[in-house]
């Protein structure tokens, strides 16, 4: 197999000058959290993102026209693409304009970011599944809750020794209850709603949302809990149910928050993974709100 050529500086400046007509070269600067999938800043109007292998550049092909069949369907911003080809043999690049703004993890979500939120998983419900499949979104199927309640309550045991949770909290959280929460009908799920991919201006509104490459037809359950991790539980259910999402997807998607985030955190603790602790922390924080539903919904097995 041909190994792939590294990019450089000089690299991406040839090609967005070639891109954008630029004489003089734009200034080019890698981002350094994302550079495994070779992203980069061009000026501060546009970002450039290079395939490193022939798996990323069909995910990236695709999510190009999977981002032009929702855009219609969205209330917010969807990046646009200013060009797309080859940057060697076989591996694609996409120049995207870039949109501007704070994100998640640096804005608190307002309740008409809320709004912003329930229109964004209203949307992704409406787009027509044949369509994406026709484009070659993958089908995923619902993750088992109670694996992931098992790998959870031993995460937890983890944590308390550590004492960065109080495992009990999971007591709730039984195996007749993850046996009844099950996944729903497959839509268009983005599968990628961390705070890094929602754009939030000042005012708490959600602007523009990123991150199209592991969109999947699969249980709505997934951005449910993505939102949970990103903006916290209580704002994840209200948008989930303004959507029109009932209670036992909502709180399907707060456990599956809830499991990933004890054993993510877990796993780093124990230098499985690279993420930065203090992101880890803020997931579990979030994940863990309390929130009204699970008050008032008796979960199975339950006293």
């Amino acid at each position: 197999m041909t190994q792939a050529p590294t990019p450089t500086a000089d690299t991406v400046r040839r090609l967005v000058r070639s891109l954008l007509r630029d004489s003089d070269g734009p200034d080019v600067q890698p981002v350094a959290e994302d550079g495994r999938h070779c992203t980069w800043w061009v000026g501060t109007r546009h970002v450039l993102r290079l395939a490193p292998d022939r798996e990323a550049s069909v995910r990236l092909r695709r999510e190009l026209r999977l981002r032009d069949l929702v855009r219609p369907h969205l209330p917010v911003a969807v990046p646009a693409n200013v060009a797309h080809g080859d940057w060697a043999p076989g591996l694609a690049y996409a120049l995207d304009a870039r949109l501007t703004g704070g994100t998640a993890e640096e804005h608190a979500v307002s309740a008409l970011g809320e709004a912003d939120l329930a229109g964004l998983l209203t949307g992704l419900r409406e787009v027509p599944v044949r369509q994406a499949e026709a484009l070659g979104v993958p089908r995923t199927a619902p993750r088992s809750l109670e694996t992931l309640r098992t790998a959870g309550a031993k995460a937890a045991g983890h944590l308390e020794e550590a004492d960065e949770f109080a495992a009990g909290r999971f007591g709730r959280f039984t195996p007749l209850a993850a046996d009844r929460l099950t996944g729903s009908a497959p839509v268009l799920v983005h599968h990628g709603l961390e705070g890094r991919h929602l754009l939030v201006s000042g005012d708490g509104r959600v602007r523009g949302v990123l991150g199209w490459s592991g969109a999947a037809l699969g249980d709505p359950a997934e951005d449910i809990a993505g939102l949970a991790l990103a903006v916290g539980s209580p704002a994840a259910v209200r948008a989930a149910t303004l959507a029109g999402y009932g209670a036992r997807p909502c709180l399907r998607g707060l456990w599956l928050a809830r499991c990933d985030a004890v054993v993510r955190l877990s796993d780093r603790l124990r230098d499985r993974g690279d993420d930065p602790l203090a992101l880890l922390r803020g997931r579990l924080r979030r994940a863990w709100e309390p929130i009204l539903l699970e008050r008032v919904t008796e979960l199975p097995g339950e006293e």
